[in-house]
């Protein structure tokens, strides 16, 4: 086995590494004055089988563009088997058409990733399940639940409520207060525009309650923050938050700041901005184990299904 982490992510890598028990794979990527990416493997991987773990977050296009060259390098090197760890896929949310003549570039990037020399393909909470049928080779669409689960218990213990901020996370939402023993409430989103919302009406009871706003990932904190303003109208007590990815794009650490949020509970799939690093309300769970304990079992032909039960 060899795992190799491109530059979006390196100290998950290492945290990965560090639970398998390797080294990371010796390589180099540089960046030509013009932008372009050049890598070069630096050891021999004939015939290994090769993991390859890189986020496609911010920069989005320049780390999906390494992670396909990089699997590129590989196959070339006559890699065996080349597994794309992604933790997060970015563009997940252009799953589907929304509106004429639009793409549905999620589909693009699994083209992408399939032609550039993936033989399996490792992610966490796609933004939709379908995603995995854009493949043509298997995928290992990994849960965050088992992370987020054993926090939610250690540390929230009231009366709790897991309210999911619209429509299409209720499924989500569901499974965890079925874990949880936890009551269920749903807010009726309207949005008007991209990356804007509007929180609604509440379903459910959550006045008196600690109220739990479950989601796959924050982006710029506006449908977060305005869910839990709604949540605090409706006479909720202690209101948090947690998600998978962590996108925190433009203002959305100072929303989070001044929201009636009392703590935001993380994963490490995408690496903390500075501002959310510095900021007092949010918390980074590490999915290290998770992942590492998922590649030792992908290279065993172990199931990873058993994980979840």
């Amino acid at each position: 086995m060899k795992l190799f982490g491109g530059t979006s992510h390196t100290a998950l890598t290492q945290e990965v590494c560090d639970y398998l028990g390797v080294q990371p794979g010796k390589m180099v990527a540089k960046t030509f004055s013009d932008g372009e990416t050049q890598i070069e493997i630096h050891e021999n991987i004939r015939g290994r089988d090769v993991f390859v773990l890189q986020s496609t977050c911010t920069p989005v296009n320049d780390n999906l563009m390494q992670l396909l060259i990089m699997m590129d390098a590989l196959r070339r090197a006559s890699a065996d088997r080349i597994t794309a760890v992604i933790p997060y896929y970015g563009y997940s949310r252009q799953d589907r058409k929304v509106k004429p003549r639009v793409p549905i570039s999620a589909k693009l990037v699994a083209d992408l990733i399939t032609v550039a020399g993936a033989s399996r393909v490792v992610s966490i909470d796609l933004h939709a399940g379908q995603i995995q049928g854009y493949f043509n080779i298997p995928v290992d669409n990994l849960y965050a639940a088992p992370v987020l689960v054993k926090y939610i218990q250690a540390h929230f213990q009231e009366d709790l409520v897991i309210v999911s901020p619209d429509a299409g996370g209720v499924e989500r939402a569901r499974a965890y207060a079925k874990r949880l023993e936890a009551s269920l409430a749903i807010i009726d989103k309207r949005r008007d525009a991209p990356n804007v919302a509007e929180a609604m009406n509440i379903v459910g009871e959550v006045e008196g309650k600690t109220a739990i706003i479950l989601d796959d990932m924050i982006d710029t904190a506006g449908t977060l923050t305005q869910a839990a303003k709604a949540l605090k109208d409706n006479g909720a007590g202690n209101i948090y938050a947690c998600c998978t990815h962590p996108v925190l794009s433009g203002t959305a650490v100072e929303r989070i700041e001044a929201s009636p949020l009392d703590k935001v509970v993380v994963t490490n799939t995408i690496p903390l901005n500075e501002k959310a690093r510095n900021g007092s309300k949010i918390i980074a769970l590490s999915v290290a184990e998770l992942l590492g304990e998922t590649i030792k079992r992908v290279h065993n032909s172990d199931s990873v299904s058993t994980l979840f039960v």
